[in-house]
């Protein structure tokens, strides 16, 4: 379970470097706080019972109390991080001053992204409340409410319409949500169902139907849009060969995966690079 806000404490902000490949061990929720994070390196993807959804280098990551996730390593960028976690109170001036919808649409997002210039603003807001917070004076709660509120109508304001969060068809099951943990860190390796069934000591033929009910796809079409995403990550962020990420992401054959590539996205490897370059310079 996270670390609960310390008594007395309405408010904390904490900055960290993780390993590449930190991951959580298991299902966890908070049961006090809200949290808001400002990722400044390294690739994430969250599972909940409800939803899936990645984070990366220069997104906003939100999460409320209650809620089950488990979050994964999706490369071996150093993860980097500022992390604001607050009392539900910390932010009524602003659900009673305006739409009250504007927290709730944030934390049903989850994740948001921005322009390069927004992001350097954002990122400079999250340092200056941890510079705050550092100082332990008498009233630094209080300011660090008001820049919390800031930070938020600033979120509200410059984030982009993207949304990238994967919904469940259904409600995931314990050994659902921990068979796709397994997949996120192995998939590069020849997974079978026959593997998955056996960790969660089910049946393959019982297996299946679980996994395929709850999350609207078999094991080799999930297991296929894992290596897709890593394979989309690492033509936009590296310049390594077609062949070289094709071993990587347990295609083993860079012809086979651009012709899977090229029949899921309608492009060519090549092609996807391409696009992302120019987009990136925009």
């Amino acid at each position: 379970m996270p670390t609960p806000l310390p008594d007395g404490k309405q408010i904390i902000v904490i900055h960290s470097i993780l390993e590449p490949d930190y991951s959580m061990p298991t299902l966890q929720m908070a049961t006090d706080h809200y949290s808001i994070g400002y990722i400044v390196s390294g690739d994430r993807r969250s599972i909940t019972p409800r939803f899936s959804y990645s984070y990366h280098a220069g997104n906003v990551a939100m999460a409320p109390p209650l809620l089950f996730h488990r979050t994964v390593s999706e490369s071996n960028a150093p993860y980097e991080r500022y992390m604001i976690k607050f009392a539900p109170d910390m932010l009524k001036p602003l659900r009673e001053r305006t739409d009250e919808n504007m927290i709730d649409t944030l934390y049903e997002e989850r994740v948001c992204h921005f322009s390069k210039a927004s992001q350097a603003k954002i990122l400079g807001m999250f340092q200056e409340m941890y510079e705050e917070f550092a100082k332990e004076r008498p009233y630094t709660e209080l300011i660090l409410q008001g820049m919390l509120l800031r930070l938020f109508t600033t979120v509200w304001e410059e984030r982009l319409p993207e949304n990238t969060t994967i919904c469940h068809s259904a409600k995931l099951t314990e050994p659902i949500i921990d068979a796709l943990y397994y997949m996120e860190t192995h998939y590069a390796k020849n997974l079978t169902l026959e593997e998955l069934a056996g960790n969660a000591h089910l049946s393959t033929a019982y297996f299946s139907r679980l996994f395929s009910a709850q999350l609207g796809k078999s094991f080799s079409e999930y297991l296929g849009d894992i290596r897709l995403r890593h394979v989309q990550m690492l033509l936009a962020e590296s310049d390594k060969s077609v062949m070289d990420i094709a071993m990587e992401t347990g295609y083993c054959n860079g012809d086979y995966l651009s012709a899977q590539f090229k029949k899921k996205t309608g492009m060519t490897p090549s092609e996807y690079r391409r696009q992302h370059l120019t987009y990136s310079h925009i």
